[in-house]
């Protein structure tokens, strides 16, 4: 028996949808017996790129509405129906960045803020970069930086930062990519 058997959902309540995400919550009996609503956001699964030219990481800089704040950042995008993270993560640098990437790794897959999330995360290395046409979505204005590899870890923990980079670019150092 799981601790998971202990927790058993009563009903599911989807309270509202967005284009980009899903809200609601989960009645929940706890263990003890009694009952608790558990809120939850829903979005996406999603892939986060660490491109790298072997002496550059690229990243992108970008204004961020939700926090008001333009963030130098790692390459990522939505994970569609039918695609492999790995798949998303060389769609998503082309389109971002103008770069195609020979060859992409998983490096991890995550979960993100389990205690409020519903959201899967890959981080993925691209290498061997060559320039392609960029295709930027409409929501999508945005620079790409080239920062040099032993500076890019200092570069993408600069405030403001956000987990995604940070983590990509632990996992990729972890790795021996960077």
């Amino acid at each position: 028996m799981s601790e998971a058997d202990d927790w058993t959902v009563l009903e599911s309540v989807t309270e509202y949808e967005t284009g980009w995400y899903t809200g609601g919550y989960d009645l929940v009996e706890q263990p003890d017996g009694s009952e608790k609503k558990y809120y939850w956001a829903e979005l996406a699964p999603a892939a986060v790129i660490v491109a790298s030219t072997g002496e550059e990481v690229l990243f992108v800089e970008q204004y961020r509405p939700a926090i008001a704040q333009t963030h130098l950042e790692l390459p990522a995008g939505i994970i569609e129906d039918g695609e492999s993270a790995t798949e998303a993560g060389a769609r998503e640098l082309r389109e971002e960045t103008g770069f195609a990437a020979e060859g992409v790794s998983l490096l991890q897959r995550m979960w993100v803020a389990t205690g409020a999330m519903r959201h899967e995360r890959a981080i993925v290395f691209a290498e061997g970069l060559t320039p392609v046409e960029q295709e930027l979505d409409d929501n999508e204005f945005l620079s790409v930086r080239s920062v040099p590899v032993e500076e890019a870890l200092d570069r993408g923990r600069e405030e403001p930062t956000n987990d995604a980079t940070v983590e990509g670019l632990l996992l990729a150092r972890e790795e021996g990519l960077l």
